[in-house]
């Protein structure tokens, strides 16, 4: 038998008899997947682990506290030997080779009839890995091919095209701060299998790169806006795209809904009929601080931090923030596109209490090759600002964190 390769098969167990001899770490560790497949499972063994016992407790399978006896994998389809006597092992394995079950044996691969596989999931795809010959069998080898190929299909390195069963629709995917690799392993994945990607410059541009020969890369900043506004004109190629059957990504800096418009998007396809599938994003108002050696939060100095948007100033009547309050706020107070406008915000945070003394850092092109962190103080930030040449996107922390760290920037 061991001159021929094993003839790979995937089971359906479901109502099926599954008769598994031995309570130990072995059937520990096995019967998930066994529970999971639906087997109807019968447990032979005078002990069991704690966490093979609560599966029995919670009903998942049958529990028959002795040892292995003849005629118990009468009407098996399929059973997996794992005690610790080798004796009891082999009369097992012999009576299922009368009632042709087939049978995993723990203790002895080239005397089984089936081998256990290294299996992985991802999205409804299972991934079996076995040796070719019981000889060569190396259980850390199959489990690392294992590991690298389901890791592959969940971050997008490893990419198969569905053909099927995939859905036309939109992701709305945050990608986070500007680092690739700072994109959620979800969001990487649809990057992967999207037809389409409709892209802004505070996306992370390095993906771009890795996309399959045939995606279709638009940047949303030069679609032809015509009568329409950018956001509209966004929201029209998201449906045009989509509706022709395509699968449709939308990368977005930082997280969708942290002023990154991506409700007016999901409720412009709702609107139109469209799938939309959100994908968060980490947000630069928290990574990028830490990113700079900033904590937002630190026990004794601040109990909160709010992050408000700085693209409108203080005195414009448009704005929505009440600049007062933050003044009076003792936390930390992180603010998003306020390059443009720090020089107002810091005047109305001193003029409503602020001492003019308070830490600021800027930060700029967080988590990137190119990030930069310089500091200030509230008085001193709108020319430093200038001196500095600091340019956007950068994030701005106001408050006594900025000070905490190891080596706070000079």
């Amino acid at each position: 038998m061991a001159e021929h390769p094993a003839y790979p098969v995937g089971l359906r167990l479901s109502g099926r008899k599954v008769v598994v001899l031995g309570g130990g770490q072995v059937a520990q560790r096995r019967l998930p997947a066994l529970i999971a497949a639906g087997g109807d499972i019968l447990l032979v063994s005078p002990t069991a682990t704690p966490s093979v016992e609560a599966m029995v407790d919670a009903g998942e399978l049958i529990w028959e506290k002795r040892p292995y006896a003849e005629g118990d994998l009468a009407d098996a389809w399929y059973a997996l030997i794992a005690t610790d006597d080798t004796e009891a092992n082999i009369r097992a394995s012999a009576e299922g080779e009368r009632h042709r079950v087939w049978c995993v044996r723990a203790d002895d691969a080239d005397a089984a009839t089936a081998w256990t596989p290294a299996t992985g999931t991802s999205e409804g795809v299972t991934v079996a890995v076995l040796t070719s010959d019981a000889k060569g069998r190396d259980p850390r080898h199959t489990a690392a091919i294992r590991d690298a190929v389901v890791e592959g299909l969940r971050d997008g390195t490893l990419v198969a095209p569905h053909h099927r069963t995939r859905t036309p629709g939109v992701a709305l995917v945050g990608g986070g701060p500007g680092d690739p690799d700072l994109i959620t392993v979800r969001g990487r994945r649809l990057l992967a299998e999207a037809d389409v990607v409709i892209t802004d410059h505070l996306g992370p541009r390095d993906l771009l790169a890795e996309l399959p020969q045939g995606v279709e890369v638009i940047d949303a900043a030069k679609l032809p806006y015509g009568r329409f506004m950018a956001q509209e004109a966004i929201n029209s190629a998201l449906i045009e795209h989509a509706r022709q059957g395509r699968s449709v990504v939308r990368l977005k800096g930082g997280d969708p809904f942290v002023y990154g418009r991506g409700m007016e998007e999901v409720q412009a396809l709702a609107e139109a009929g469209i799938p939309c599938t959100v994908v968060p994003g980490i947000s630069s108002s928290i990574s990028v601080p830490g990113a700079a050696g900033i904590p937002v939060t630190h026990r004794g100095v601040a109990h909160e931090f709010t992050v408000v948007s700085g693209h409108i100033a203080p005195d414009d009547e448009r704005s929505l923030v009440d600049w007062p309050a933050l003044a009076r706020l003792t936390g930390t107070l992180v603010i998003l596109m306020g390059v443009g406008t720090i020089g107002k915000v810091a005047e109305t945070l001193i003029a409503h209490g602020k001492s003019p003394d308070t830490p600021v850092a800027l930060v700029q092109e967080g988590t990137t090759a190119a990030q930069r962190r310089v500091d200030a103080t509230l008085a001193t930030v709108a020319e430093t600002v200038v001196s500095a040449e600091i340019k956007p996107p950068a994030v701005i922390v106001v408050g006594e964190v900025v000070t905490v760290g190891p080596h706070p920037a000079k």
